[in-house]
Parts: C-alpha cells; sequence; structure tokens
C-alpha cells in the first residue's frame, strides 16, 4: 500500500497542498543535489527551482512506475552501474514520451550509447559533460510553459539557439525533399523565385556510381579547414552527419550514436540535439543492435537517402566537388 507520504510528493503537495508549482524538480542522482557537487545539483540551485525530491537511483525504478506527478526530472547517470541505467531510462522515456514530463539527463561521454539507446526516440534533452550553464539553460527551457516565456531568461540564449536549430533542420529537410522529387517545389507549388539560380540533375545525371570515397575525402576536407582556421568556426553539424551517414550506407557499415556525435565535430550536447531533432524531422532513422540492447544505429531515412543521391548527383554534372 501507498503511504501518505509517498502520494504528497508524487503529487508534488505537502501539508499546504499547494500542488506541484512550475518550478519544482526530480533529482534522480546518487549525490543528494543540495550539496552542490554535481552540476545537476547547481543547476538545480542557480536556477531557483524548488526540489520537488531526491531519488537513487536505486529508489527511482520502484517509485517511477507509479506514475508519479513530476513537471521537470533531472537524472544524473554519471557513475551509475549500466544494469540500473537499463532499468529506469526506459520507464523515463515512458514519462516523457506521454509527455507528462520534461525530462532533462545528464550524462558522461562513455555512456552515449546506452543511454541515446535506452530511451529511444522519447523526447529527452541529454547533456553530456555540460557546464553549469548549459544545464541551468536545460532546466529553464524545462521549467517555462513556453519557449516565448524563457528565450530571454535562458542563459547564453539557450531557447533562442534551440529555436533557431530547429527552423534550421526544417529548412535542411524541405531542402532534401525537394531533392527526392526531382525538381524545384517552389517551382511546382508556384512561389516566387529565381529559376537562374535552381539547379537540377538533368536527364544525364548519374545516380548510380557515386563513389564513397569522394564522400569520405570531402570530410577530410571540412576538418583540415579546422587545423588552420580553429575549431568552432566552420561548425556544420547536420551536414557532417549526412556525410558520415551517407558515406555509411555507401560502404554498408554502421554508426552508433556515439561515432555520429564525433562525425558532428561539435560538442557532444550539441550533437545529440542535432540527432534528435534530425530525426524528429524524418532525416535520420533510429535501429538498436539486435545483438546489444545498450547500443543503437543511426541510419539515413529513405527520404534522407535519396536526397543524398540527387544532390551528389547534380554537383557531378555540374561539374562540381560534394560541399
Amino acid at each position: 500500500m501507498t503511504r501518505q507520504a509517498d502520494v504528497e510528493w508524487l503529487a508534488g503537495t505537502g501539508a499546504d497542498g499547494a500542488g506541484a508549482d512550475r518550478r519544482s524538480v526530480l533529482v534522480i542522482a546518487d549525490e543528494a543535489p543540495i550539496s552542490g557537487r554535481t552540476t545537476g545539483g547547481m543547476a538545480v540551485l542557480a536556477s531557483g527551482a524548488r526540489l520537488q525530491a531526491h531519488l537513487s537511483w536505486a529508489e527511482a525504478g520502484p517509485r517511477l512506475e507509479r506514475q508519479a506527478l513530476c513537471r521537470v526530472i533531472l537524472a544524473e547517470t554519471i557513475g551509475v552501474a549500466d544494469a540500473v541505467l537499463e532499468d529506469v531510462l526506459p520507464l523515463l522515456a515512458d514519462l516523457a514520451g506521454m509527455r507528462d514530463a520534461s525530462v532533462v539527463i545528464v550524462l558522461e561521454p562513455s555512456q552515449i550509447d546506452l543511454v541515446a539507446s535506452a530511451i529511444g526516440a522519447a523526447p529527452v534533452d541529454l547533456l553530456c559533460a555540460p557546464s553549469v550553464a548549459e544545464c541551468v539553460g536545460s532546466l529553464c527551457l524545462a521549467l517555462s510553459p513556453t519557449l516565448e516565456r524563457v528565450h530571454e531568461i535562458g542563459p547564453n540564449g539557450e531557447a533562442a539557439r534551440l529555436m533557431r536549430l530547429n527552423e534550421e533542420i526544417a529548412r535542411i529537410a524541405e531542402t532534401l525533399t525537394r531533392l527526392t522529387r526531382g525538381e524545384d517545389e517552389a517551382v511546382r507549388v508556384g512561389l516566387v523565385t529565381d529559376t537562374s539560380l535552381s539547379y537540377r540533375t538533368g536527364p544525364s545525371a548519374d545516380r548510380s556510381d557515386i563513389r564513397v570515397r569522394d564522400v569520405r575525402d570531402t570530410i577530410r576536407a571540412r576538418r583540415l579547414r579546422d587545423q588552420f582556421f580553429g575549431a568552432g568556426l566552420f561548425e556544420d553539424p547536420a551536414w557532417d552527419m549526412l556525410l558520415d551517414l551517407f558515406a555509411a550506407e555507401l560502404e554498408r557499415v554502421q554508426v552508433s550514436v556515439s561515432s555520429l556525435c564525433i562525425a558532428a565535430a561539435v560538442a557532444p550536447t550539441t550533437a545529440l540535439r542535432w540527432i534528435a531533432r534530425m530525426t524528429e524531422a524524418g532525416l535520420f532513422e533510429r535501429r538498436p543492435d539486435p545483438f546489444d540492447r545498450r547500443r543503437a544505429f543511426m541510419v539515413l531515412s529513405a527520404r534522407a537517402s535519396l536526397g543524398m543521391r540527387n544532390y551528389v548527383a547534380a554537383v557531378r554534372h555540374a561539374g562540381l566537388a560534394i560541399g
């Protein structure tokens, strides 16, 4: 039987019956967040959020199975055994997937594949070895009822940056859609455009003998720029990941989530967010490893694959190099 104390914290209420306010956070961590010794703990204190409850990972499974009413859940996986994460993370994914809670998970690089596989496509914000400011920004987004209210208060313009990311991915998806149809969608639907600037593959464009070497050479050339101009100046994670997955498709090799994060050539947290948004946009697909449930592979969707093939064919037809 559930104790009254459990009912109170599950519902976010105490003796005053105030209910779960919008600034409350349920923390799952083996280190007490009030100590401020962890990134997540310091972020909770810095964001001005109210600690709704603190659970160890051992306690989290049984409690979350009761479908706890939590507006925001912050889970720190660092140092937690894989077996424990495999049991609890799917419960967090279920809560996030049902939109009952906003879930933020703080993890370390070595846990990327395990965590990504366990949560699947659930709308969970993954922060890989984040700074306190990054963690505060994610909490502000999760605690705010709308992005419009948080874009001015999020550290480092976190909300505005995420909105720009969504807009950029929408643009990429639209472009790839046009490429898969082999025509300029803007012209087809009657929008105003300069047709002299439109590039088509043409009837002689050949998609059958695309060389993986050309794609890999493009990736290497893009990384060489960082050696001469410094990292960060040419960040373009969406295109870098599209190239990497396209090359892997041509090579018939599989790409793990952690490998794709490396290919993105940006901070792991940024790469994970791009992967999530590109998956939501229907450009990437996640496939579980049939031999290891702690790992998932990323592939191009059929639409993205055809778009990339048409793009490469169009570039070759024009006598240009892959960008």
